[in-house]
């Protein structure tokens, strides 16, 4: 573990428009839009558990605010974000925080696999269920990298609009294990193409994303904010109450097709990979890897 100083999470009284690790700012059309920003960028907006427990902090804020019917979620930086922080010096692994999402154990008096699990179980799945389930409608702004994590994020809002310099992945199966905690991939991308981005750990573009059906547009990096905008001024004129009975009845339809299940059943065999790694590695739940040698695999992937 580094020495670095790990700053405490911010709640919704500590957000502005330049606080980090999340920003918060209300404005756009109508003055009716959270934007809600990534700002954590000399690391690539890598999400520790501060980032998570900021940002649920925001989210709050935004529902909270009978002014706000649109959240947008941006990002600071060259890239929306590289994923999980397996590497910097302030991943806090074994930080305590107390839980949001979830009702359960805390992890820092747990070791092994119990540990992972309720870590996880909160800060990966059950934040990404919990931020699923806002009732106000949310845009996802990407640009540059979205990775593993960074996918995350993005699949928990309505829209995704993305520059035309935006890239997507989810490498972890170099780790042996079965894609990211919340596993909707089958469900944004189709079987067949969320087998093969799994199966490559391959890169795709923004158009790509676009043409499989996980983005809803694709534009120019300088058009990004402006398409996003343009978007939000159309839902703020709708009614709140309309908003989030549409938003809940596709969530529904979602959970009806089996995306809820489906994802408990694999956070288990993501669970497993990682005691299997740590069985066979002395410990090392990754497999080996880190962030150099993710860095250096997909670069020797050609993608």
């Amino acid at each position: 573990m580094s020495d670095a100083v790990i700053p405490p999470p911010l709640g919704p009284d500590d957000l502005g428009p330049d606080t980090s690790p999340v920003a918060y700012e209300v404005g756009g059309p109508a003055d009716a839009v959270a934007y809600v920003t990534l700002n954590r960028p000399e690391y690539r907006n890598a999400q520790n558990s501060v980032m998570t427990y900021s940002l649920d902090a925001a989210f709050r804020k935004a529902v909270d605010d009978k002014s706000v019917k649109v959240i947008v979620l941006r990002a600071n930086g060259k890239h929306f974000s590289a994923g999980h922080d397996i590497g910097t010096p302030e991943r806090d692994v074994e930080t305590y925080y107390e839980n949001a999402a979830v009702l359960h154990w805390d992890h820092t008096g747990k070791s092994g696999a119990d540990q992972r699990l309720a870590r996880e179980t909160e800060v990966y799945l059950g934040m990404c269920r919990r931020w699923r389930d806002i009732p106000k409608p949310m845009i996802a702004a990407v640009h540059g990298a979205c990775i593993a994590g960074g996918l995350m994020l993005a699949w928990v809002c309505d829209f995704i609009v993305a520059s035309d310099d935006a890239f997507f992945s989810d490498p972890v199966a170099r780790m042996g294990i079965p894609g990211v905690e919340y596993f909707a991939h089958a469900y944004v991308l189709g079987p067949r193409r969320a087998k093969e981005i799994l199966f490559t750990g391959e890169r795709f573009t923004a158009t790509q994303a676009a043409e499989w059906g996980m983005v809803n547009h694709v534009v120019e990096r300088d058009g990004l904010a402006g398409k996003v905008n343009s978007i939000a001024e159309k839902i703020v004129e709708m009614p709140m109450q309309g908003l989030f009975l549409s938003k809940k009845a596709v969530n529904i339809c979602e959970d009806q097709m089996g995306m809820r299940n489906a994802m408990d059943s694999v956070f288990g065999w993501h669970h497993f990979a990682h005691s299997a790694n740590a069985e066979s590695s002395g410990g090392d739940s990754l497999g080996g890897m880190d962030t150099k040698s993710m860095k250096s695999a997909a670069a020797g992937s050609g993608s």
